[in-house]
């Protein structure tokens, strides 16, 4: 699903993700519990990653969940707000003070989504890597949001 999104993304001409997701990216966040299917009438129709540590916010304080990866197969638009919900539901269950995500810095579109939803831009950081990645010589500005739950 991730691929799918990624190509849909690429054809849209936006970078927001690699191309390919490699299985050493994704399988650690599975393994621990940690990336969720979201069904709809009997069909996979999205995919989120919600963790509680990301070390691209070390400077702010406080407990979070960070969502990463969220994807929505283009036939169940609209599913992104309900995952954002349950995402801030379980930031809350866990006595999170914040749901926090990234996104690149250059996608007016996603930004502007994210902010429809609530989340408040905290700042843009450059990280290293490509877009989607945390590490390589590649440098990538991405901009910080944060929902307070």
């Amino acid at each position: 699903m991730l691929d799918e999104t990624a190509a849909w993304l690429t054809a849209a001409g936006v970078r927001q993700w690699p191309q390919r997701f490699a299985a050493d990216w994704v399988t650690p966040s599975v393994e621990r519990g940690e990336t969720w299917l979201v069904r709809s009438g009997g069909r996979t129709a999205g995919t989120v990653t919600l963790d509680w540590s990301d070390p691209l916010w070390s400077d702010l304080p406080g407990r979070a969940g960070y969502v990463h990866r969220m994807a929505v197969r283009r036939w169940a638009a609209g599913t992104g707000h309900a995952i954002l919900a349950w995402a801030a539901g379980q930031a809350r269950t866990r006595d999170a003070a914040a749901l926090r995500l990234d996104c690149v810095a250059g996608n007016p579109r996603l930004r502007a989504y994210y902010e429809a939803a609530g989340f408040h831009h905290r700042g843009d950081v450059e990280i290293g890597g490509a877009p989607g990645q945390r590490t390589g010589a590649t440098r990538t500005l991405v901009s910080r949001y944060e929902l307070r739950v």
